[in-house]
């Protein structure tokens, strides 16, 4: 029995953790799986703020740092759960070379009229996942130059099954001739993924998974095969990177990540105001809250206003990679502490910057909040703001990992296991 039977099978299942290694703050999520409800509950909530050198661009710098800081996030996490030692986790990756793509293969059977067995669909997959990590792999060489760059698999979905144009939940037992499988694969560099792993053991903590955080936001919400019409352009922005995922009809097309975040703009602020960056960081926080006298906002909103449009044009080169095949989605939905700066959202209701892209509509622009994660329950009333989906999210993805008991997703997974082989 795998351990997400168990999970499900287990009338009060054991706590389990979600640990969300920002570049600026380390969030801990304490939950348990509800049998009844098959929600996730949080009973403990554990926050511990980066020391500058952690973290680089939503990648590990100092191990030894960030194992502390993940060690302070998580003690608080147990002693609100009222739990002495955590043994399971999730844990996020993030970074500009954490890339995330959906690979098509299509597949023209010898025998049309014969229905689609078994043997016949490990194959077609086998194929995706072969041409998808030499793409990935090709396309991350090419980036830092390294011919032989070493890179592990994080997540992989199946996000779309047509036979001869028509959508299907699972091809086995169909007749037709050309079978299309749509996979999408969360790849990052072996150094990033090892040192997850790297804290994980100094933490004393099993993995259940590490899962690239924009995947993770991006499944938060219930896209099921019931709302197979649901598109999206999902923003996480964290301190070190911002994170997108773009659904289209219910199927994650692709991720991209670029290191600009909120550190960024304290930064900037430090810079203009001759002040620390400690200093900054708390002026910014009460600037996007509200509460800096007029005359002092008006003149941190000046200095951010660049920085946002330049955030903002990293922005349109991320999406004009997906607008080669169809309209963008118009619905956008920002979470990530970053996000509560003002002058993101300013920017991005801006009409100039949609010129270049193609949307199907004007773009509408909207907060992620953690009561949409329609699998989550909060029983410490502490996830209030975007910046906490992420964390949610990456909670939520292990009532996802459930599938991995169905045909499509086993077959996936061992897909998956050979390619890496």
């Amino acid at each position: 029995m795998s351990f997400f039977s168990k999970i499900f099978k287990s009338k009060n299942s054991e706590p389990l953790l979600a640990l969300d290694i920002g570049t600026e703050v380390a969030k801990a999520l304490v939950f348990q799986v509800d049998q009844e409800s098959k929600k996730c509950v949080v009973n403990g909530v554990g926050r511990a703020r980066q020391r500058l050198g952690n973290m680089q661009s939503g990648a590990v710098s100092d191990i030894n740092g960030v194992i502390d800081t993940a060690r302070e996030a998580i003690t608080a996490a147990t002693g609100m759960a009222k739990i002495k030692k955590i043994r399971k986790a999730i844990v996020g990756i993030a970074g500009e070379l954490v890339k995330g793509t959906t690979t098509t293969v299509h597949y023209e059977r010898a025998y049309p009229e014969s229905k689609i067995e078994l043997a016949e669909l490990k194959t077609i997959i086998q194929k995706v996942q072969a041409k998808a990590y030499e793409r990935i792999k090709k396309q991350l060489a090419w980036e830092t130059c390294q011919n032989e760059i070493d890179i592990n698999l994080v997540n992989a979905a199946i996000v779309d099954v047509r036979i001869d144009g028509y959508r299907v939940m699972s091809p086995l037992g169909f007749q037709g001739r050309e079978v299309s499988i749509s996979v999408f694969n969360a790849y990052a560099p072996m150094i990033h993924y090892g040192a997850l792993k790297t804290i994980a053991d100094e933490l004393d903590i099993d993995l259940i998974n590490i899962a690239a955080e924009p995947y993770a936001v991006a499944r938060s919400i219930g896209i099921d095969e019931d709302n197979l019409d649901f598109s999206a352009i999902f923003i996480d922005i964290g301190g070190g990177t911002t994170d997108i995922a773009v659904v289209r009809n219910g199927g994650l097309e692709g991720t991209k990540m670029f290191a600009l975040g909120g550190r960024a703009f304290t930064k900037r602020l430090a810079y203009e105001l001759g002040v620390s960056f400690e200093e900054a960081e708390n002026l910014k926080i009460k600037y996007s809250l509200n509460k800096l006298p007029n005359d002092v906002g008006k003149k941190v909103e000046e200095i951010l206003d660049e920085d946002c449009y330049i955030w903002l044009s990293g922005v349109e080169i991320s999406l004009s990679e997906f607008t080669e095949n169809d309209l963008l989605p118009s619905k956008i939905l920002l979470c990530g502490g970053g996000s509560a700066l003002p002058g993101i959202k300013k920017a991005l209701s801006s009409s100039e910057w949609t010129k270049n892209l193609q949307f199907s509509k004007s773009p509408e622009i909207n907060f992620l909040q953690p009561r949409d994660l329609i699998h989550m329950l909060d029983s410490t009333g502490e996830l209030k703001n975007p910046q906490d989906v992420t964390p949610m999210s990456l909670a939520n993805l292990v009532l996802e990992m459930k599938t991995e008991e169905k045909t499509l997703a086993g077959i996936l997974r061992r897909a998956v296991q050979n390619v890496q082989n």
